[in-house]
């Protein structure tokens, strides 16, 4: 080892990397059982041997069994082990990988006597069907309301004890206009007059109801927003409840009309003009103002995003009409079909709006040509929360010509693409290693052609990002590994 090497200024996160590393020697694993100072990476490699796993738990650290009970390799008796310890967060942890669990440690655990390990089970979709019935009985009602949002597919016995509830929280659960998973719980029929005359079940009840013309007129007065939100929903609303919900004081009730297949389209442009012209005029709530008229301010505030995100399933099942739309969500709906001709694509591909064009490519990556691939990611700016998405998938992919011309390229963003290529050149990924942004250098820090030193120089880079990439080459040798876990005093 080079005694002029530079040394980590991020040497917990070089750790974490190295913890990581596949080419990690056993022995120099066993060492970092001692580091105390980052999550306990090295718990959750998964070619820990049995010894190995033994010596971890006899450590008894805390983030140390926290990863190991997250490793998916982890053998059964070790997890019905751990399934015994006090740490709840250990036992928690454990319910993560129940697909693999034995059934031994899943019974163990439903009757944990801590709330959060059983609420961890009442949302897990592998928990064994009839152990997870048993928390529909739990003392805890929040794990009762836990379990009825999370468990939409429960059988019919299990939902209509959670749907007669005594508890407010969990009724309100279990016929809610949320739940964690599709598809979304159909009420028994038999139980949807109880459900429609509680308060809290009302909103969840109502687009599941046949309502007739004077229950139609009745709900779109009542007092809950979500009720009349629902309303607006409903397959058989009348045309003439459809014009009083068209102008409802609440800006979300009229979201609901707009993404309508029946709304006229003079209605629907009134709506959205109005929604984003009451948006903006609404004054915050002052700082007295109660939850209640909070919350509503939210609401109308949210409500022009809303319309941007609606996804419309009967705009996906016929988009042609659609492709031109004025609005966002209607475009980006159509955009969702896997049945549009070449030439629709191509227009989606090419629309002024981000979210339009990162959907289409999404959906049809074998029909988006590179000029067009390079076109969109040169174009892509991390604006919003919502195509942030994009910058954590590789969706479109590039030849390794159009990847090394990447490598030189002023957009940062395009020259974290080069390393793709397995072949790029050696003085180009060196090259890369030196650049002024993060992103580039932390993706060219696992190359395989980065030479030696441009390696230990992203060690001690000042992004602890890059320093733990560094951290997880495999490329990285056996002395230098060693190096790394004597500065770290290991």
């Amino acid at each position: 080892m080079d005694s002029d090497a530079p040394t980590p200024v991020h040497i917990d996160k070089v750790m974490d990397g190295l913890a990581m590393n596949s080419a990690l020697p056993g022995a120099m694993v066993r060492r970092l059982f001692a580091w105390r100072r980052g999550w306990g990476k090295v718990a959750k490699r998964q070619d820990l041997t049995e010894d190995m796993i033994a010596e971890i738990i006899a450590t008894d650290d805390h983030w140390l069994l926290h990863s190991l009970a997250l490793n998916d390799r982890l053998p059964g008796r070790f997890r019905i082990r751990l399934a015994a310890h006090p740490d709840k967060a250990v036992r928690s942890a454990l319910v993560i990988h129940a697909a693999t669990a034995p059934r031994e440690m899943l019974e163990q655990l439903i009757d944990d006597p801590d709330p959060q390990v059983r609420e961890y089970l009442a949302k897990h979709h592998c928990t064994p069907p009839d152990l997870r019935a048993r928390l529909a009985a739990d003392s805890a009602p929040a794990i009762r309301a836990t379990l009825a949002t999370h468990w939409t597919q429960a059988p019919e016995e299990v939902r209509r004890i959670l749907l007669t509830d005594p508890e407010a929280m969990v009724r309100a659960a279990a016929c809610s206009t949320y739940f964690a998973h599709r598809p979304h719980p159909i009420p028994p029929s038999d139980l949807l007059p109880a459900l429609l005359a509680d308060p809290v079940t009302r909103a969840g009840a109502v687009i599941h109801a046949v309502l007739d013309a004077d229950t139609f007129r009745r709900l779109a007065e009542d007092p809950d927003s979500k009720v009349r939100a629902e309303l607006a929903r409903h397959p058989d609303l009348p045309p003439s409840v459809r014009e009083v919900l068209a102008v409802d004081p609440a800006l979300s009730v009229r979201v609901k009309i707009f993404a309508r297949p029946d709304t006229p389209k003079h209605v629907r442009a009134q709506i959205h003009a109005s929604v984003h012209e009451l948006a903006r005029s609404t004054a915050d709530p002052g700082p007295d103002a109660d939850d209640e008229t909070v919350l509503h301010w939210y609401q109308d505030a949210f409500a022009p995003t809303e319309l941007r995100i609606l996804r419309l399933q009967w705009v996906t099942a016929d988009p042609l009409p659609h492709i031109d739309s004025p609005y966002v969500s209607f475009r980006v709906s159509a955009a969702l079909s896997k049945d549009l001709p070449a030439g629709a694509v191509a227009r989606l591909l090419g629309d002024k709006e981000e979210m339009v064009r990162l959907t289409m490519a999404s959906t049809a990556p074998h029909l988006v040509d590179p000029a067009t691939a390079e076109t969109i990611e040169r174009r892509y700016r991390r604006r919003d929360k919502f195509t942030f998405w994009w910058d954590t998938k590789e969706v479109l992919t590039f030849g390794s010509e159009t990847l090394r011309r990447f490598a030189t390229d002023p957009e940062p963003r395009l020259r974290s693409f080069a390393p793709r290529d397995p072949d790029l050149p050696s003085e180009l990924a060196e090259k890369l290693a030196s650049d002024p942004e993060d992103r580039v250098r932390r993706a060219v820090a696992p190359h395989r052609n980065l030479p030696l030193p441009a390696l230990l120089r992203l060690l001690a880079d000042p992004s602890e990002h890059v320093a733990e990439a560094a951290g997880a080459s495999p490329f990285l040798p056996a002395e230098h590994m060693e190096w790394l876990l004597t500065q770290a005093g290991l």
